[in-house]
């Protein structure tokens, strides 16, 4: 079932040409860290153009049950008056995270080196996550993490009162565990260190030095060092969010595999550690062009125009890339169906603890849908099929959105229509999706009632 009601099955008919502008919502992950690091700051952070998906507003609802003032003004505007670093007080409420692994990892880092107890839980999807990832390096600060096995969610962190500085080589390519990391970080004193042999999103870094936190990255033989100065006065700012590039993803692949269709799509994020598969997608050759490049508030952007692409060939994507569209395989499996020859994916591992085991998900329901899908625990290969998908199935959606949104643009170029069981979970990241892809041509349609 969905994560917030009952199940919402949605269908995806074969629709005629895409059009149009769509004008995707704000950036998931800077949405996050704005509530977070605006909590933190001294004074008044005013942010414009938030997603206001529910994984957004449960972050906004915990920043507030933390101490922070947290207005939702409308239109993608808000106002977050900070507590200060150090300055959370302990909630009298359990912290209820939904279905956002990015949320309750960042948060835990946040409150993790407060004298203070938290306890966290979420929905059936997030509660089968694995959180030690994140327990094990705060645990080095002096924080004292319980919760079920395999440190799976509910779970409550206990602050550590007498927070040390760590220095912290990831095992793991995520930015969630290094952004929890950094924000712990804050609160210690001295310097905290991360280590990553493999780039990774790098919001936290950009944000923390917006807000006025002392930090600095080199790239040494080890891979990427990220030095913090903890106990820092952050500074409250002013922002807009970017457009997300992983809810572009959708209406850009959409229109490269639905005969006949030319979108825009306005002011996406095209920072270097999130942009990998228009990269990818161009490889490919699909005909994608980044119009009116410019920079706001320290992160590139651009207009992204995408054209039906009949021509669409497998590729061996670079393994080197995933960390930097690791939430775009997906769709990006949909569109190497449509592609000629075999599009190979590796180094994937991460998918397969994401809010689905995405890497099985997608193969089982390209599968039902007519596509040839080989797969291995960090790889997966798809077979193209030329241009010509059966379709016709029903698929799972498992309580992730972007596998129940991969599945309906997969139907909306198919052959035949293709169904999912559960599209409520779409709202945690993509709420306007129906009505923005409706708005462009496509033809979606939910069972009599």
């Amino acid at each position: 079932m969905s994560a917030h009601g009952e199940p919402t099955p949605l269908t995806a008919h074969p629709c005629g040409p895409l059009s149009g502008t769509a004008e995707v919502p704000g950036d998931k992950s800077i949405s996050h860290r704005s509530l977070i690091l605006g909590a933190m700051a001294v004074g008044e952070t005013k942010i414009e153009g938030l997603l206001e998906g529910q994984d957004v507003l449960d972050t906004g609802k915990a920043m507030a049950a933390f101490g922070a003032d947290v207005v939702r003004l409308g239109g993608g505007a808000w106002s977050v008056h900070g507590v200060g670093v150090g300055g959370f007080a302990e909630p009298e409420q359990v912290i209820d995270c939904g279905n956002s692994g990015t949320g309750v990892r960042l948060i835990m880092g946040t409150m993790a080196t407060s004298p203070i107890a938290a306890t966290f839980t979420g929905d059936a999807s997030l509660n089968k996550r694995p959180m030690g990832r994140v327990t094990e390096p705060l645990s080095l600060f002096g924080a004292q993490a319980y919760g079920r096995s395999m440190g799976r969610l509910p779970l409550t962190i206990v602050g550590a009162k007498d927070a040390v500085p760590v220095r912290y080589e990831s095992p793991v390519p995520s930015a969630q565990v290094k952004s929890a990391v950094l924000l712990a970080g804050l609160n210690a004193p001295g310097e905290t260190v991360v280590i990553e042999k493999e780039a990774t999103r790098d919001h936290s870094e950009r944000m923390l030095a917006g807000f006025g936190a002392k930090i600095s990255t080199e790239v040494t033989d080890e891979g990427r060092v990220i030095t913090l100065t903890g106990q820092p006065e952050l500074k409250p700012q002013t922002i807009t969010v970017p457009r997300d590039p992983s809810s572009a993803a959708f209406p850009v692949c959409a229109a490269l595999i639905v005969e006949g269709s030319d979108v825009v799509v306005p002011g996406i994020g095209l920072n270097p550690t999130r942009a990998g598969l228009f990269y990818t997608l161009q490889d490919m050759g699909a005909d994608l062009t980044f119009e009116n490049m410019r920079d706001e508030g320290g992160e590139p952007m651009a207009d992204l125009r995408a054209k039906y692409s009949p021509n669409l060939k497998g590729i061996d994507v670079p393994p080197e890339r995933a960390a930097s569209m690791i939430d775009e395989y997906p769709i990006l499996s949909v569109v190497a169906a449509f592609a000629e020859g075999v599009t190979r994916m590796h180094g994937v591992k991460e998918l397969r603890v994401k809010e689905s085991d995405r890497i099985d998900a997608m193969a089982v329901g390209l599968r039902a849908a007519g596509v040839t899908v080989d797969d291995g625990e960090d790889w997966w290969h798809v077979h193209g099929r030329g241009g010509s998908v059966p379709g016709g199935a029903t698929c799972e959606s498992h309580l992730d959105h972007r596998i129940a949104m991969s599945f309906l643009i997969l139907g909306m170029a198919a052959d035949a229509p293709v169904s999912v069981d559960d599209a409520g979970p779409i709202a945690t990241s993509f709420p306007i999706f129906e009505d923005l892809m409706g708005g462009l041509g496509a033809r979606f349609e939910r069972p009599a009632t």
